[in-house]
């Protein structure tokens, strides 16, 4: 790999994208739309796809650091997240919600799981968040609010005399559009302002849903409507500012896909708004990450530190030798193994890491120190007691050498019985 390449590919922020499973030949495939991942690309970023793998939710730690999250595409979200009454739904209406779109209808529990901890990790972090379609969904329930579990049924319902809106056209599918109203001083107003009218504040929107967002969640803003009234897009203002890394947004509609017939032109030049601005804040977000870590400096030690360093180093290879080996003894080695036994003694405010390193090493010098401590003692003890015996008479130490016996008789005795309960 060239070198240049494999700089880049170290450095650019990473963004998040769980993939959507289907089954091709009979086994499961995991994909992700590759207008996302062109976008992300194109904009600055690397995307790093999180495999929709029974038990990933448990790995999440290993994906960072994690700069941004995209979430998009899937399956609809297990109603007992957000609902438990179902909406009132009979049983005919559920089977024929099912029969009508059975290509989303379908529960993908560990999708769901995964996605949901991405969503609340960036709520609670401030990770910069991209929502497109389900992935709105998904942050809304994070923060909760609640969804539509179909919404031609539950809001014609709501608003028979209103005004109806085909959200999903299985005919006409990347070609369907319909009108949204964006409310102004919003990104989105933003992004289309050149493309839309004052009066009328209208651009036209895929769609490609049957459920949407029913409670907007706390913090959240609405940035368009359809005009059945369903949200089609919101945001958190008090996390966004892509300049500085904040950025949490939902959009229903898919900006990425809003492309003319046979070609990659946009339908509106602020199509591709709300992957800039997002890739935008997620490199702001790595940059602030990055400067919030301290990096050590390499320490220049001067000749006695460095004569001290490695009187260190040398004592704990000292040590590890006798560990290794076994050996117990420090003949030769007294002055050596002491240097390793203090150093130990005045830094006991180590990392876990180190630690972990040091401990076999660290307890071999320090049984090594006390050793030394111990036979430097046993000669003083040995030493006192020869002159003490020389001092004795023969009577003496012959009642003292007896004495020692019953002793060491009894002691055997006592040992020989300790031994015999136990093992009863």
């Amino acid at each position: 790999m060239d070198s240049a390449a494999s700089d880049i590919s170290t450095t650019l922020p990473r963004v998040l994208i769980v993939s959507r499973r289907t089954v091709r030949k009979n086994k499961f495939v995991d994909f992700v739309g590759e207008y996302h991942l062109d976008l992300i690309v194109s904009h600055g970023a690397v995307p790093v796809i999180v495999p929709r793998v029974t038990g990933i939710h448990m790995l999440l730690q290993s994906f960072e650091p994690i700069h941004g999250v995209l979430l998009c595409e899937g399956e609809d979200i297990d109603p007992s997240l957000y609902d438990s009454e179902l909406c009132g739904f009979s049983i005919e209406e559920l089977e024929e919600i099912k029969r009508l779109h059975i290509s989303d209808t379908s529960i993908d529990k560990e999708k769901d799981t995964i996605e949901l901890r991405l969503a609340r990790l960036c709520l609670e972090r401030n990770i910069p968040y991209l929502g497109i379609c389900r992935g709105s969904q998904v942050l809304n329930v994070a923060r909760g609010g609640t969804l539509y579990q179909d919404i031609e049924k539950e809001l014609s319902k709501q608003n028979s005399g209103g005004q109806r809106v085909v959200h999903m056209d299985y005919d006409n599918y990347d070609g369907h559009r319909h009108a949204v109203k964006v409310v102004k001083d919003t990104p989105l107003h933003r992004w289309f302002k050149d493309c839309l009218d004052e009066n009328e504040m209208e651009i036209k929107v895929n769609s490609y849903h049957h459920q949407g967002v029913k409670k907007l969640a706390p913090r959240f803003v609405p940035m368009a409507f359809a005009p059945d009234g369903l949200v089609e897009g919101f945001y958190d203002p008090e996390a966004y500012n892509p300049n500085e890394g904040k950025f949490i947004m939902g959009l229903q509609f898919h900006p990425e896909r809003m492309r003319q017939p046979y070609s990659d032109a946009f339908d509106y030049p602020g199509c591709a708004s709300a992957y800039q601005e997002f890739v935008k804040a997620v490199i702001a977000y790595e940059k602030k990450l990055s400067s919030s870590i301290s990096v050590p400096k390499t320490i220049k030690l001067n000749q006695e530190m460095e004569k001290k360093r490695k009187k260190i180093v040398k004592s704990f290879s000292v040590a590890r030798c006798m560990y290794n080996s076994g050996n117990t003894s420090v003949s030769g080695h007294e002055s050596e193994l002491e240097v390793g036994a203090n150093f130990l003694e005045e830094n006991t405010g180590l990392s876990l890491q180190q630690e972990k390193r040091l401990k076999q090493m660290g307890a071999t010098v320090r049984n090594g120190s006390m050793y030394k401590q111990m036979l430097k003692m046993n000669e003083g003890k040995q030493k006192l007691a020869r002159t003490m015996m020389e001092k004795m008479t023969i009577e003496q130490l012959a009642e003292l050498d007896a004495f020692y016996k019953i002793m060491s008789k009894i002691c055997s005795e006592a040992l020989d019985s300790k031994l015999k309960t136990r093992a009863l």
